[in-house]
């Protein structure tokens, strides 16, 4: 089963030295296990792009598309062989990165 882990947070590029070293250890853990499909660091939302050519609107804005002080800036895409197991690894992903995340099953 695939399963997306969204990073949530409130600054862009926040992520401290230690941080980046457990997310490391955690991304060669998962890749050993190959359990690691994806994963992504996200520009803030200030620099996002929301496109609307429903009809042919061709409708461009910046920026994200909702306001708010958390926003996704990164995100794993993993295997897992289970939901128990996904929101094992979604618990030590939101450890090592210091950040609350969000775990979905992909369809």
């Amino acid at each position: 089963m695939k399963f997306l882990i969204n990073v949530i947070d409130n600054q862009s590029g926040s992520a401290t030295g230690d941080e980046m070293e457990a997310i490391s250890a955690f991304n060669n853990r998962l890749k050993a296990n190959n359990q690691l499909l994806n994963a992504w660091g996200l520009e803030s939302p200030d620099q996002a792009l929301v496109i609307d050519n429903r009809q042919d609107a061709k409708q461009i804005s910046e920026g994200s598309f909702v306001t708010t002080d958390e926003y996704f800036s990164g995100l794993w895409v993993i295997e897992a062989s289970s939901k128990a197991e996904a929101l094992d690894l979604a618990i030590e992903a939101s450890k090592c990165c210091n950040r609350k995340v969000e775990l979905r099953a992909m369809l």
